[in-house]
């Protein structure tokens, strides 16, 4: 602590060791305590590290993280311990923006988001309310400014500038890769839009960097296999964990400039390429060799323009303290309103008639709402969840006898119950659990999996108990007979309102619900229809797990290609989460508990299996979906 204090005011690049560290195991701390898997927290973790010229090497669980940062000279460990475990899809991508912000103001590229702009403009200002409708703001301004610069109209923002020709010779890039190599003329164009950039003033250092940061110049047939099996493309997806993001490329641009500047800076003496590198003490760091040479290139490097050591160890912790501190997007009443929604939606997707949403309705509405109102007290979890399922199953079966007054009717639906209680149906550490076992990191898949099981058997436990008392039976939902045209509109549109009330439970902003609300009506209709039409439960799930993965992956490219706005870019995980939570067979585990208490064995076991292979097929299906858009999930390396 005392290291970390003394070097609280100086540019984080120039801090020690304690310092640096600090800010990387607190960005890995949030993520993890966001509710992300493993992979994606030891890779923002690496984000962060990239630029200030440290390795990390990380244990990521469900709740603690140890870590071994090191920069080629001295080597420090910090193990976390977080008190429990949630989910906040808000906190997930304002990580994204802050990794982006802190890369391009220590002169590396920005990863997540093409307009690093928008990334710096959100970091800014996290003390908006609303991050996403800020982002929204700022991004339709960028484009505005970057339309009137086309339009022949001067911009004094030299940002603007470099945007705009950036895309210029983005695009004749494109042209040019897609010609044959003896096309001399496509070649004399971009290498004449190449020096008009070269052209920018001088003293327009912004400018310049930002076009060094989102254009890395690299001619199409130089570039190495390996380069092509990284490329760009992956890279500003946002969804490759390694640390690989262009060094090659950049090494083999800049190296005689680069190293002759870094020289005369005085970090390092210049060197020849591949040589090794001296510092002030005489130290030589010596570039490793090998196929990981290129994991440990940048340890010990310092960035080559004095510029980028502004960023002090107090800002980076100040704007983690913003996204730390962040309250809850919506109040209880909302959360509750949203839950109800989802589980009404929820029920009609398991073939439920309006007796039985009504019930549902009402009971995780008001289990929801108590939820959040025990939580903010820091009870423990499962006796939160043990207590809200119980209050969620007495609400909805007291709803349906009171409506059973005027309709005796609705005192035969027991199976109503079961549909309350599917809010804490814990779909997050579920599907990240899988993913994680997916890439060979089983200690923190199989804690977030056993995490699962104890909120499952906490539920269904008390599910169990409220049926018991007031001898509820339930024999699953009447079919309704509806039309199949009328039923797959309705199918369409109560997966879209339910994956939407389960994205504001994961504190998602309105438009990250939507999107995927969109992505989940889509997928989960399908898979019911393709059920209708006699296909296991389990290879419909598979799809429709799948489909889901391969659609957020077009959505972020289309973002990253401008077809989308650039403040839709939203973290994958963030949208293929939410749009199958809706699949989870959560009254398949539920009757299965039913008939456990029961001692039923047999029906106990027969519901219980087929829950297993359905909650199986979800994280395989996005973990597959991965491996055909995601070259890092390809291959293990």
């Amino acid at each position: 602590m005392e290291d970390i204090a003394r070097d609280w005011d100086k540019p984080i690049v120039d801090a020690g060791i304690a310092a640096k560290a600090s800010v990387i195991v607190r960005v890995g701390t949030l993520d993890l305590g966001a509710g992300t898997g493993s992979f994606r927290v030891r890779e923002m973790m690496h984000r962060i590290a990239y630029p200030l010229g440290v390795h990390v090497r990380a244990d990521v669980n469900l709740t603690d993280i140890e870590a071994t940062c090191t920069d080629g000279r001295n080597r420090i460990t910090e193990v976390i311990d977080l008190p429990t475990t949630g989910v906040n899809t808000e906190r997930i991508w304002l990580l994204e923006h802050f990794a982006d912000w802190f890369a391009v103001n220590l002169g590396k590229s920005s990863m997540y988001h093409v307009q690093s702009k928008l990334s710096e403009g959100v970091v800014q200002h996290l003390d908006e309310r609303d991050a996403s409708q800020y982002s929204a703001d700022l991004s339709k301004k960028i484009r505005e400014e970057i339309k009137a610069a086309q339009g022949g109209e001067a911009s004094e923002d030299p940002v603007v500038e470099a945007i705009e020709l950036a895309q210029r010779v983005n695009t004749l890039k494109r042209e040019a890769a897609e010609a044959s190599t003896a096309d001399s003329k496509a070649k004399a164009e971009v290498e004449a839009e190449v020096e008009a950039s070269r052209s920018l003033n001088d003293d327009n250092e912004e400018a310049h960097q930002l076009l060094a940061d989102e254009l890395p110049i690299v001619p199409v047939e130089s570039r190495t296999s390996d380069e092509e099996r990284f490329d760009e493309e992956e890279v500003f997806n946002g969804d490759s964990d390694a640390v690989r993001d262009r060094v090659a490329a950049r090494l083999a641009q800049r190296d005689a400039h680069d190293r002759r500047q870094l020289g005369e800076e005085g970090f390092v003496d210049a060197a020849p390429e591949g040589g090794a590198r001296a510092n002030k003490a005489g130290r030589v760091h010596q570039p490793p060799k090998g196929e990981y040479a290129e994991h440990f290139d940048h340890v010990g490097a310092k960035p080559k323009d004095a510029k980028h050591r502004g960023i002090t160890v107090r800002q980076a912790h100040e704007r983690l303290d913003l996204i730390e501190r962040r309250k809850p997007l919506y109040k209880p009443w909302f959360s509750g309103l949203a839950s109800a929604i989802a589980c009404a939606s929820f029920v009609f997707l398991l073939g439920g008639g309006p007796y039985d949403m009504i019930g549902a309705f009402v009971g995780a509405g008001l289990g929801q709402w108590l939820r959040r109102r025990l939580f903010a007290h820091h009870l423990n979890q499962f006796f939160v969840t043990f207590v809200c399922v119980a209050v969620a199953a007495l609400a909805c079966t007291g709803t349906l006898r009171l409506v059973g007054l005027f309709d005796p009717v609705a005192l035969s639906h027991d199976t109503a119950y079961i549909g309350a209680m599917l809010f804490v149906i814990p779909g997050f550490p579920l599907i990240t659990g899988g993913l994680d076992m997916a890439k060979i990191d089983f200690p923190s898949g199989i804690q977030r999996i056993t995490y699962v099981l104890c909120v499952i058997l906490m539920a269904t436990l008390a599910g169990w108990m409220v049926a018991s008392i007031v001898h509820l039976n339930p024999e699953g939902f009447e079919p309704l007979g509806l039309n199949a045209w009328v039923n797959g509109c309705l199918r369409f549109v109560f997966a879209f309102l339910g994956v939407w009330g389960f994205s504001v439970l994961f504190n998602s902003p309105q438009r990250m619900c939507l999107v995927a609300a969109i992505i989940g009506a889509i997928t989960d209709t399908l898979r019911l229809e393709l059920t209708d039409f006699g296909m296991p439960a389990e290879a419909a799930t598979f799809i429709g797990a799948f489909l889901s993965g391969i659609l957020a992956f077009a959505w972020r490219s289309s973002v990253r290609h401008g077809w989308l706005p650039p403040h839709l870019g939203y973290p994958r995980i963030c949208l293929t989460v939410p749009s199958i939570v809706i699949m989870v067979p959560g009254m398949y585990m539920y009757r299965a508990m039913f008939y456990l208490g029961g001692f039923d064995t047999i029906n106990a076991l027969d519901w219980a299996f087929r829950a297993f292979m359905v909650i199986l097929c979800l994280p395989v299906g996005l973990a597959m979906a991965r491996v055909f858009t995601d070259k890092s999930w390809r291959y293990d390396i």
